[in-house]
């Protein structure tokens, strides 16, 4: 597995080796220990999300308070979602600033996500899933989000190369109303 640090410190891309033949393809998507030395920290995950979104869907930008903020190992097991990650670490030399990537079940790449980071993604085919493990199970009272489209963050979403038009994306009730960053408080302080 080719392990990536990126521009936004402790966030990390993982690409798989693949094994293509006239059956299929076949690579591990998870071992023990493998993210550990990128990510500064044993990682102990206690909890795999899974979801399925059609073409045009934004869930995020979310994130948990501490103590119960969560890192996320991200994957799209099926089809292929624009993933975005935004620092919300308060004293972060990257904060505010965001990265982009796509993951599919073409290139079998992952993103893992670490505690201060919001987090979303737009399923860019129909059927996308997108699974993730996290290092905190889910704690309602600790959840928060950051509005899609905060001018303060800039996500250029265009960037996914999905059109979408004037109707915007499909959001949850409660992505739409998300607050901006400022508004949020600087969740990570």
């Amino acid at each position: 597995m080719k392990i990536e640090s990126l521009p936004l410190k402790g966030l990390v891309k993982l690409t798989p080796h693949q094994f293509r033949d006239h059956r299929g393809v076949f690579w591990e998507t998870w071992r023990q220990g493998t993210l550990d030395e990128a990510a500064g920290e044993a990682l102990e995950f206690v909890q795999e999300n899974l979801s399925i979104s059609k073409a045009g869907t934004l869930r995020g930008l979310h994130f948990q308070r501490a103590p119960h903020a969560q890192g996320k190992l991200v994957r799209a097991a099926s089809g292929r979602v624009w993933d975005v990650a935004v620092d919300v670490r308060e004293g972060s030399e990257t904060r505010g600033q965001w990265y982009a990537c796509e993951l599919s079940e073409e290139n079998g790449c992952q993103l893992w996500i670490p505690p201060g980071f919001a987090h979303g993604f737009l399923a860019l085919t129909d059927g996308a899933v997108v699974e993730y493990r996290c290092t905190a199970f889910y704690h309602p009272e600790s959840e928060g989000s950051v509005h899609w489209n905060d001018a303060q963050i800039g996500i250029d979403w265009a960037q996914s190369g999905l059109a979408w038009g004037a109707k915007g994306p499909a959001l949850s009730e409660k992505d739409a109303a998300a607050p901006t960053l400022e508004e949020a408080g600087w969740p990570f302080g």
